[in-house]
């Protein structure tokens, strides 16, 4: 399993206007064959981090991701909602619970 765990800034004016964007990249992400889990999650104690928790079978299913006309639009409404610092990581897990 592959594990993406990071964030993201949006300026916390521009939160509500991301939310269209960022439901529709969620919706679309989770919809993907390979995709376990997809998530955005607002930071309670600092405005406009948002964190980002992505699951995926495998390194193919997130290449795929990488080539979808919802990612390259996602992509593309960064500068005019203001987001910034985008900080990922990849981790390899295996599927199995601790």
């Amino acid at each position: 399993m592959i594990i993406i765990e990071g964030t993201v800034r949006v300026p916390p004016e521009r939160i509500e206007a991301a939310r269209p964007a960022m439901e529709t990249m969620i919706r679309a992400s989770r919809a993907e064959d390979g995709c376990l889990d997809y998530a955005y999650s607002l930071d309670v104690l600092d405005p406009g981090l948002v964190r980002v928790t992505e699951r995926w079978e495998s390194r193919e299913a997130l290449k795929a991701h990488f080539d979808t006309p919802h990612m390259a639009a996602w992509r593309a409404e960064f500068a005019g909602l203001g987001i910034t610092d985008r900080s990922l990581r990849l981790y390899e897990s295996e599927p199995e619970p601790i």
